[in-house]
């Protein structure tokens, strides 16, 4: 039997105000692409970032050895802009940009570890989903790498919107997810929402189209940089709350 190559592997990170951790999100993502082999890009999206995460990432690329190894064509860095601003505005566009047939989403501020992207990659390679959301509950939380308020925030909008949306995905919000290029494609580019909620649209649309989830257990870490987050529990979950009951969301 003629052995097929694996599927290209496009992973997509958001990008706002992270000059001191993008650089090191690269690194993590492109050794794990290299030792499992997998060839593809990872295409950063810039999104209105006012710092220097353009020249971090400009900088990654002119110095990372392997990057600039003649004769390179396993991995490429791509950095792409967004100007609208909005987390599902920057997956958007990034999905949009994508060429890999597998494509994995993760944060660009060291939360989560790409290393452990590689069994999202392979359950999506070897074609037993057809989207894989992380669970954050099941695999480990680092201290101080998510508040009390946040954990019950989480627990109960996910399971508002596993009743909502008729599937048993746990944990809603986790940011390091995948899905297939075919899956994209059935899913289509109607996506409504702009800003965090679309971590809870991307499923609840898979879900709607019957495509087949899966869940892995992922780490979420602490920012290695020093720097606020970006997350505001309320404000965030309240926009959750209006994709689930309402079918709307705004940046």
């Amino acid at each position: 039997m003629k052995e097929t190559a694996p599927p290209m592997l496009s992973i997509i990170m958001p990008c706002r105000n992270e000059e001191k951790t993008v650089g090191l999100c690269l690194e993590e993502a492109g050794r794990m692409m290299r030792e499992k082999g997998i060839k593809g890009e990872i295409i950063v999206v810039d999104n209105g970032s006012s710092d220097r995460s353009a020249q971090a990432v400009d900088d990654f690329c002119r110095n990372d050895p392997y990057l600039t190894e003649p004769g390179n064509s396993a991995l490429s860095v791509r950095l792409i802009k967004e100007e609208a601003p909005g987390y599902g505005n920057a997956l958007k566009k990034g999905m949009r940009e994508a060429r890999g047939a597998v494509m994995i989403i993760g944060d660009s501020d060291t939360t989560y570890d790409f290393g452990e992207a590689a069994g999202i990659y392979d359950l999506l390679a070897k074609g037993e989903y057809d989207m894989v959301i992380g669970n954050r509950f099941k695999g480990s939380i680092e201290k101080g790498a998510m508040s009390f308020s946040h954990r019950i925030g989480v627990r109960i909008l996910s399971f508002l919107a596993r009743l909502r949306f008729h599937t048993d995905v746990y944990d809603f919000h986790c940011g390091l997810r995948g899905l297939t290029a075919e899956a994209y494609e059935r899913i289509g580019d109607g996506f409504c929402t702009e800003g965090m909620e679309f971590a809870t649209e991307m499923i609840a649309a898979a879900a709607g189209n019957g495509l087949r989830l899966g869940q892995i257990p992922v780490s979420l870490r602490t920012c290695r940089g020093d720097r606020r987050s970006k997350l505001r529990t309320v404000r965030d979950g309240f926009r959750h709350l209006g994709y689930i009951f309402i079918g709307i969301g705004k940046g």
